[in-house]
């Protein structure tokens, strides 16, 4: 029996799409929800706890700043009423404007501190934030990863990964398993309860 070439190439095609069929039948892939992983990941929770402690911390600090300032500017307030009190001497008023002046000025300084104290915090918590979740997200990742070489997993997809247009990137997977309350309990075995927040400043830069 004869075959052309074309058969023969067209039957060489068919049997390479036969096994790279095969072949994906026989991959082991498994879906995670890394989102849900990072958020209840008691390294998570520890670290937000502390932060919320960090930002009270400057809450705190800030409000008692203000009420400084409040309490300068009724100051202020009071000396500009002096002034303008005909009843009193020309004299003591030039005192009085020169006290004005000063508290004017002090006001002016720490509100401007103020200012600059507020964005060095909330820069230097930011930047230690950022940080701290780079940090926890490797640990997961590297987690993920021990397990998926366990298990003999050829591919581990993320269910809340999104493409640069907010669409999902998964959509779809065929007989995919579902790992994720399985690594969730496997990274937050053993975990302690968050200790108390300790009462210390943030690190100023």
């Amino acid at each position: 029996m004869k075959f052309s070439l074309r058969s023969l190439f067209a039957a060489a095609l068919m049997f390479s799409g036969i096994m790279s069929a095969q072949e994906t039948d026989r991959l082991k892939v498994a879906t995670v929800d890394m989102q849900a992983l990072f958020q209840d990941f008691h390294q998570t929770k520890a670290t937000k706890l502390k932060f919320d402690g960090e930002q009270a911390r400057v809450v705190k600090d800030r409000d008692e700043r203000v009420a400084t300032l409040k309490n300068l500017e009724g100051e202020i307030e009071g000396l500009k009423k002096q002034e303008s009190d005909p009843s009193v001497a020309d004299a003591k008023k030039q005192a009085i404007f020169n006290q004005r002046q000063s508290k004017q000025a002090e006001f002016e300084g720490l509100r401007k501190e103020l200012e600059e104290y507020l964005q060095r915090k909330q820069r230097a918590l930011q930047e230690q934030m950022q940080l701290r979740m780079k940090t926890i997200l490797e640990e997961i990742r590297d987690k993920v990863q021990k397990h998926a070489e366990g298990e003999g997993y050829d591919y581990v997809l993320d269910k809340t990964g999104t493409s640069t247009s907010q669409v999902p990137i998964l959509l779809y997977t065929k007989d995919a398993t579902d790992i994720t309350e399985v690594l969730l309990k496997s990274i937050n075995e053993g975990a302690a309860a968050p200790a108390p927040v300790e009462e210390k400043k943030v690190e100023e830069k």
